[in-house]
């Protein structure tokens, strides 16, 4: 009986050892990165970083040799400097392997790049949250949106060449999907998961019945103080709640809305759109300036900015309307477009430039199009403007 019992309590002893090393193992901070990979270099960056974070904790990298000994000055230096000589993909993704070396690494370099991204003039496409952040200000960043009609999925990439054939970095994928009477568009960074659900969702975009009004909805709240959609459309998960980390609304950004062609007279679509952007840094100093004189609580460095289609000339020898692409629209099609802003707050004056074109998009092959854009608008605004014209819209043409 005294053997039984002694060899009882040794395996409950070892059954308890092994639940508490997994235990301690699932708590590990170092085990998931949150960052997205889109090829087999950077993937392999991510598990060498992996790998240099078990060797630290386990105590097998030296004193002497340790990258992650560095003093914090010295480390900001050397990731500023690649931040700096880096500015296009691919060679971009050398940022992206010094924030998977290590926990202090990583915290730097989202630093470096945060401080980086606040001037207008050097906007770059680091990290999924540079989706949300405005595109530059001088020349617009030019993408490419590649349709699959079999599975009514888009895919928006970053162009790295001015060749159209060329695939590009993968930024974001929508899939179309019915919901009633209505139609959705699920955004998400992973073209392999997009659904409400996934970890990778970012947003959404809902029409009316018609197909001609647009809600733009997204997943994390724009700014401080932002209260999710309390309408059903705007729920992301048919529960209230599931985790206080979790929103279980969407927060609605903007809309976008096609005007009726009643007559049946020839030309374009004509379409509006109403956007919450982020101002310039220097607005959004100046409004916290006024704010505490006022003695008002801090807004949120927000702004609407109303945009409208720029209308097309007719040209009498081509017999059709014409705009001035550039060279970047090839394929004549009414699904094309160029918006300009009659009202931006993130301008001085208040007021938009009726000439200068934030946003552009055209056909250029069977199921490839380009998406060009600027400040104040960001890559997922644009890519959600952009997916409204897909569709066939017999109340508009």
């Amino acid at each position: 009986m005294s053997l039984r019992r002694s060899f009882l309590s040794s395996k409950i002893s070892h059954r308890s050892f092994r639940l508490s090393k997994s235990f301690k193992e699932f708590k590990s901070p170092d085990t998931q990165i949150s960052f997205n990979y889109n090829n087999k270099e950077e993937i392999e960056t991510a598990e060498k970083g992996n790998e240099c974070n078990k060797e630290q904790q386990n105590g097998f990298v030296g004193k002497s040799g340790s990258w992650a000994g560095l003093l914090p000055e010295l480390l900001g230096e050397i990731i500023q400097r690649v931040e700096v000589s880096e500015e296009q993909w691919p060679q971009r993704q050398n940022v992206v392997a010094c924030g998977c070396v290590c926990k202090q690494w990583r915290k730097v370099t989202k630093d470096v790049v945060e401080k980086a991204s606040v001037n207008p003039q050097a906007a770059k496409i680091t990290f999924p949250s540079c989706l949300k952040k405005p595109g530059p200000w001088e020349s617009p960043r030019q993408c490419l949106i590649k349709r699959d009609k079999k599975n009514a999925t888009f895919y928006l990439y970053l162009a790295l060449s001015p060749s159209f054939m060329d695939e590009g970095k993968f930024l974001l994928a929508a899939r179309r999907y019915r919901n009633g009477t209505h139609i959705e568009y699920i955004i998400s960074l992973d073209a392999s998961d997009i659904s409400q659900g996934s970890n990778a969702y970012v947003g959404k975009l809902r029409s009316d019945f018609l197909g001609t009004n647009f809600s733009i909805y997204d997943s994390q709240p724009p700014h401080s103080g932002a209260q999710p959609s309390s309408s059903r459309a705007g729920r992301r998960f048919a529960s209230k709640q599931i985790s206080p980390q979790v929103p279980a609304g969407n927060f609605e950004i903007g809309q976008v809305s096609y005007k009726f062609n009643l007559l049946k007279s020839r030309g374009p679509r004509r379409m509006a759109c109403s956007l919450k952007c982020q101002m310039s840094e220097e607005m959004a100093v100046d409004k916290s300036q006024v704010n505490l004189r006022m003695k008002k609580p801090e807004s949120s460095n927000v702004g609407y900015t109303v945009l409208k289609n720029k209308a097309p000339r007719w040209h009498e020898h081509l017999e059709c309307w014409c705009l001035n692409f550039h060279g970047r629209v090839t394929v004549a099609s009414v699904k094309n477009f160029q918006l300009v802003a009659t009202i931006d707050q993130s301008q001085p004056s208040g007021k938009g430039d009726e000439e200068t074109v934030l946003l552009q998009f055209g056909k250029v092959g069977g199921d490839t199009f380009t998406m060009d854009y600027m400040q104040p608008l960001s890559a997922f605004q644009a890519f959600a403007i952009c997916l409204t014209s897909f569709g066939t819209k017999l109340a508009c043409e």
